[in-house]
């Protein structure tokens, strides 16, 4: 009997929900920048407002952690299939692997998307109301793209995080490829290659987040080469499922 993509999805949640790693994880995307944007806007935020060079880019300063988050989200989503022998159970509910596969990095891109929008929306405004006179509104030149480009990009990067996992098996893996490039890499390149660099996965996808971006990569442009980074990891991630032994 096969089972519908819906009942596959409600499940793929239950299983990903239930793992205390990947739900810590995505409710972190959400916490932790609410936690750094509030330390911020409450100690520095009016200097920066007055002396900062982009207004935009400036309210979403805790994006640089919560996209860690979400690559942890991406990671734990998937690894705990790898754990005891869970993925042998799981293809043995759902023996398509295609629609195995689809169903868990739908449901991981859905859970990023809806978190990583609220964690958008609630940082900019939080942020905003330590700035009295200097406070921007969502009206403001790219306040509003940056705010729905921040949530889609959280979502992208947790997409290509779990497609990685799929491909490498490890969470831990995963983890200590992405986040001393993220941290490190990306920076050490962009001094070295200068323009090359923006057409990496974080600092193309970071375009959004500007009011003027700096970079040679448009905000919706960048974005696209992130969802590209993101698809060719899920595509890798596929393969490797299709191909290899449970």
């Amino acid at each position: 009997m096969t089972m519908s993509l819906t009942a596959v999805l409600h499940s793929e949640w239950i299983k990903i929900r239930s793992v205390r790693a990947s739900f810590g994880s995505l409710i972190a995307v959400f916490a932790v920048t609410q936690a750094v944007t509030l330390l911020v806007f409450a100690t520095v935020g009016r200097a920066e407002a007055v002396h900062g060079e982009d207004p935009v880019f400036g309210a979403f300063y805790a994006v640089n952690f919560a996209q860690l988050a979400a690559i942890a989200f991406g990671a734990t989503a998937v690894s705990s299939e790898y754990a005891g022998g869970a993925l042998r159970i799981s293809l043995s509910a759902v023996p398509h692997r295609g629609l195995f596969y689809a169903a868990r990095t739908m449901v991981v891109a859905g859970a990023a998307l809806v978190v990583g929008l609220a964690t958008a929306f609630v940082s900019f405004f939080t942020g905003q109301a330590f700035l009295g006179e200097y406070a921007i509104s969502l009206g403001a030149p790219g306040a509003l793209r940056a705010c729905v480009g921040a949530g889609v990009y959280l979502a992208l990067m947790a997409l290509f995080a779990a497609g990685l996992t799929f491909l490498l098996r490890s969470a831990v893996a995963v983890l200590s490829l992405l986040v001393p490039f993220i941290l490190i890499v990306s920076f050490v390149v962009g001094d070295i290659a200068g323009g090359a660099a923006d057409w990496l996965p974080d600092r193309a996808g970071r375009q959004i987040l500007y009011q003027d971006p700096p970079g040679g990569v448009g905000p919706w442009t960048g974005l696209a080469v992130t969802a590209l980074w993101a698809a060719g990891a899920v595509l890798a991630g596929w393969w490797a499922l299709h191909r290899r032994d449970a």
